[in-house]
């Protein structure tokens, strides 16, 4: 195994580096809409944390163009953006999944406590027009993971994926 991974690095490209953040983030983005049409219900939190992929992965097809013309200073300067945009998501993964497994206190509009309606009549009109998913509540764990920690641990791989093409473009040859 680590054979093929110092082979994988050793020809990672800028222009590969920014294929593969965009087919690894595309591919990640698309499971999360998956687990939704799934019945699975995105938290605020969740929602928030896609941002990183919806700009993302756009940036990352850009950057691989731009890469694979030959130009280096946009691919050295489109890849480390894409590692900072990666690495912000990393972060809100990482503290999602610590307010799920409630090492702090997420939001209080999806983590608060809950409020007793004064009465039966608004409970009722509550039901009817409010549906807010817990943001401390994990709908399902993949390897002992939540989805949101996933997204840290794939968020901080598209980091090193970018980071490495950052200084590939910036070498000489």
């Amino acid at each position: 195994m680590t054979g093929f991974v110092a082979r994988l690095v050793a020809g990672l490209t800028p222009a590969r580096a920014a294929l593969l953040v965009f087919i690894a983030a595309f591919a990640t983005i698309a499971g999360a809409w998956i687990f939704e049409w799934a019945g699975y219900l995105p938290c605020e939190l969740c929602l928030k944390q896609r941002w990183a992929y919806y700009g993302g992965v756009p940036l990352a097809a850009v950057v691989a163009i731009a890469a694979g013309a030959g130009a280096r200073s946009p691919a050295a300067i489109g890849l480390a953006l894409l590692a900072l945009v990666f690495a912000g998501s990393a972060i809100f993964g990482v503290y999602h999944a610590g307010v799920e497994w409630g090492f702090w206190q997420g939001p209080q509009d999806c983590t608060g406590a809950l409020t007793k309606p004064p009465s039966i009549q608004d409970f009722l009109r509550q039901l009817e027009t409010v549906k807010v998913v817990r943001c401390d509540a994990v709908a399902i764990r993949i390897l002992g993971l939540s989805l949101a920690g996933w997204n840290a641990v794939i968020s901080a791989g598209l980091v090193a994926v970018a980071a490495l093409g950052a200084s590939r473009a910036l070498a000489k040859d």
